[in-house]
């Protein structure tokens, strides 16, 4: 199976490789998205081979191999940051995306025509002055249910497919969320500034689950696409000067340091898993290393190219 593989940076657009990583290229501003972008998020959807969606910081731009071409989308959002994208498992055309300032946006038509959910975030908050939304999660035993966090402003759930919203920070030790990860038998999990946190009763309260680490500081929580596996990002801060990625193979009850090689930069920052090979796993450091698993995730080879700073990462078969 050949494979394309993108990586959304903070001042350098998107990134693509044809060769897992090997060598890379980045399509000139003729491709239609500006060469220093800022890009926050990154979605594609098997159901839509050969399209993927950039949230930005110039609005949500579409990519189309058949074409070579970026296409920008226009929306309400265009103003603002789209710091997440998520498509829904069953319709690829169905996409929400979160942004900065936070707030929530819906399209079911593939990003041509946009409205804005009725959520209500907090307008301030510390460190970052205006919340954000960091991830948007749809759950996959219930096709209504839709999870958020946000940044700082804790977690909200929505059972009726994203028109009425209950905030679900209950227990948290802190509102700083910067991802979520949801199990076959409807465990959470969520990362935080101050650790991660669990919860087995679908949101309802959450759990601080201290890591036998020297760190707390906790970013992308991702499960192997088969399940088998879940990854958590760890590190000593945003973007740290290093960290460890761990593993953890008994449902999140227990972690270990998953093996990658080298000296990090910084704190790992996003995970790429995909059900179109399980085993194919890239994870990067916020300051631009990148790692690649084919076995998954039991060994690692570091790729020789470094970015800047990475915000998101994505693949998909070719």
């Amino acid at each position: 199976m050949s494979v394309n593989l993108y990586v959304g940076t903070s001042g350098l657009s998107v990134w693509f490789s044809r060769d897992l990583g090997e060598t890379w290229k980045r399509p000139y501003s003729e491709s239609g998205l500006y060469l220093e972008s800022r890009v926050w998020a990154l979605s594609g959807h098997a159901g839509a081979p050969g399209q993927v969606y950039a949230g930005t910081d110039r609005g949500l731009h579409r990519w189309d191999e058949a074409n070579q071409y970026w296409t920008h989308m226009p929306s309400p959002m265009d103003g603002l940051g789209i710091w997440a994208l998520a498509q829904a498992p069953d319709d690829p055309l169905v996409i929400l995306a979160g942004t900065h300032p936070a707030g929530l946006y819906r399209s079911d038509d593939g990003g041509t025509s946009w409205r804005k959910l009725d959520i209500t975030f907090a307008d301030e908050c510390i460190f970052i002055g205006r919340p954000r939304v960091t991830r948007i999660l749809f759950d996959p035993a219930e096709s209504n249910t839709i999870w958020v966090s946000v940044e700082i402003d804790g977690i909200y759930r929505s059972t009726d497919g994203g028109e009425s919203w209950q905030r679900t920070a209950n227990g948290l030790v802190s509102d700083d969320v910067h991802d979520l990860a949801i199990l076959d038998d409807g465990t959470l999990f969520a990362t935080t500034n101050k650790g991660l946190h669990r919860s087995n009763d679908r949101g309802d309260s959450w759990q601080i689950q201290k890591l036998d680490s020297d760190w707390q500081y906790t970013r992308a929580v991702t499960p192997r696409a088969d399940g088998a596996v879940i990854f958590l990002a760890n590190g000593n801060g945003p973007p740290g000067s290093t960290g460890r990625l761990l593993r953890s193979r008994d449902q999140g009850d227990s972690w270990e340091d998953a093996g990658l090689p080298g000296t990090l930069n910084s704190t790992p920052w996003c995970i790429a898993t995909n059900p179109q090979d399980p085993m194919l796993i890239f994870v990067c450091t916020n300051l631009g290393q990148i790692f690649r698993s084919t076995d998954g995730g039991e060994t690692w080879t570091k790729l020789d190219h470094e970015f800047g700073e990475v915000r998101s990462i994505h693949w998909a078969a070719a």
